[in-house]
């Protein structure tokens, strides 16, 4: 059964990034669907999959994780305008019958992924 996953890991202070909004969106036509929103737990993760088994299917997915906000609430000193604030990531399922996993791994000033297990 395919599942999609993510966490977020704030490599600025080496830990889990909590609390943070993240919305998942699928590719539909020329738009994008909001399918929902999530936030992360005490470990960066979501308490359940994005999505597993018939709810995730090929095609185009967007994860947007809302990181000006937690760094704010972090109480660091940022310009009025962030650097980085919403991060979205596009990505494509290819078989929906595998586990995507698409971490992140961001500071307010960089932020890398990659499909991990």
């Amino acid at each position: 059964m395919g599942a999609l996953t993510t966490h977020i890991l704030d490599t600025a202070h080496g830990h889990p990034a909590a609390a943070v909004r993240i919305d998942l969106y699928a590719e539909q036509g020329a738009g994008w669907m909001l399918l929902r929103s999530v936030q992360t737990n005490s470990d960066g993760r979501c308490e359940l999959p994005l999505l597993q088994g018939a709810d995730l299917q090929p095609g185009r997915y967007r994860l947007v994780f809302h990181m000006g906000a937690y760094f704010k609430r972090l109480g660091l000193t940022l310009p009025q305008t962030p650097f980085l604030d919403q991060i979205p990531l596009e990505f494509g399922v290819a078989d929906a019958r595998q586990h995507y996993h698409v971490p992140l791994l961001v500071s307010p000033w960089s932020y890398s992924t990659y499909r991990g297990s």
